[in-house]
């Protein structure tokens, strides 16, 4: 029998917000609507970010960040039949990308559509063995002309994977975008909770929502040179590498349910990782770690190379079956990262800069 498990509304809402990258507007205004109203100063900005400040005197500077934008398919060319073309944003698996349920996010709402290529019963022996090109893909909303087409999307329109979240077994759950709603609500989330608690916060503390992480880090790289912190953390999702047919010996292990997964390696300030550490082990938040040797495919590469550098951290959620329309993920680790991100910024004293 599945135990009974409720995920929290302002995850919740993120999850089900439509917001490939640079078409953040339904995650950023999931995000206002829950972190606004806790934050001492509450900002946008050009990139789309969302930036909410607490205790904006404190010292030293703490930011968190936590990217809000997700995969999606961009409307290029309508042929003459009414059948639209696209190009991906982000970095999509070829092969799971036909038959799947899409929205497509239009001025006048939401238009339904099924990607669809060429049935196997219509493929000789040598095409059943290809992976589709891009090109080769399109998407079908039923309309009879180019005509009938353009009259309900437009060239520029952003489509997403028709596939929802689910509570499947207790805390586990399955989304098309857990990457990286979870970083953005962990970021929120703590500014909620430290605006409620009485204990003393000498840091100031600076949630920020991220755009366009998934073309370049993009909105991290503006944000950070805002912000100006001493530290930064981002929080983004990591490979749990508990599953068939993933070699640990190339990969690294860990697992979904087994808490946060923490860096080390050249992008990680070592001051960082070990306070991360030790906040754990103090609360008995169970973590794991990773070992990156390079810049890692997150914003912490863009946060460490902010303005002069920042003393920078890098904490993930396990998920497994990343860049796919149903990632997998247990929401037990998504708090296990609020709470370390909560102590972690308790912890920090006047002064506290990481330098080493």
């Amino acid at each position: 029998m599945m135990s009974k498990y409720t995920a929290p509304e302002f995850l919740t809402d993120l999850l089900h917000a439509r917001s490939p990258s640079g078409y953040e507007f339904e995650a950023q205004k999931a995000f206002d609507k829950h972190v606004k109203t806790h934050a001492d100063v509450y900002e946008k900005d050009a990139m789309g970010n969302r930036l909410a400040t607490l205790n904006p005197k404190g010292d030293p500077v703490l930011m968190l960040a936590g990217h809000m934008d997700e995969l999606g398919l961009l409307i290029t060319y309508v042929n003459k039949d009414g059948y639209l073309y696209f190009q991906t944003i982000g970095g999509h698996d070829r092969t799971v990308i036909s038959g799947r349920r899409v929205i497509i996010q239009t001025a006048n709402g939401p238009v339904k559509g099924v990607t669809g290529k060429r049935a196997i019963h219509l493929m000789d022996e040598a095409d059943r063995k290809k992976v589709p090109e891009i090109h080769e893909i399109w998407i079908d909303i039923g309309a009879r002309s180019k005509k009938d087409a353009l009259a309900r999307v437009s060239i520029g329109d952003c489509a997403t994977y028709d596939h929802e979240f689910e509570l499947i077994n207790g805390s586990i759950g399955a989304a098309r975008a857990f990457d990286n709603k979870v970083g953005a609500y962990a970021v929120g989330e703590v500014i909620r909770r430290l605006a409620k608690q009485k204990k003393k916060l000498a840091a100031k503390v600076v949630s920020v929502a991220t755009s366009q992480e998934e073309i370049g880090t993009r909105g991290a790289a503006t944000s950070v040179y805002a912000v100006n912190p001493h530290i930064a953390i981002a929080i983004d999702v990591g490979h749990a590498t508990d599953h068939p047919d993933c070699d640990n010996r190339k990969y690294g292990e860990t697992t979904l349910g087994g808490g946060p997964i923490i860096c080390r390696g050249a992008n990680i300030n070592p001051k960082v990782y070990d306070r991360l550490v030790k906040c754990a082990k103090k609360l008995r938040i169970p973590y794991q770690l990773e070992a990156d040797p390079r810049p890692t495919g997150t914003d912490a590469r863009a946060l460490q190379m902010g303005r002069g550098g920042v003393a920078t951290g890098l904490i993930s959620v396990p998920l497994r079956y990343m860049h796919t329309p149903s990632e997998m993920v247990d929401l037990e680790d998504v708090e296990a990262c609020v709470k370390l991100l909560a102590a972690f910024a308790l912890s920090l004293e006047k002064g506290d800069y990481a330098h080493w």
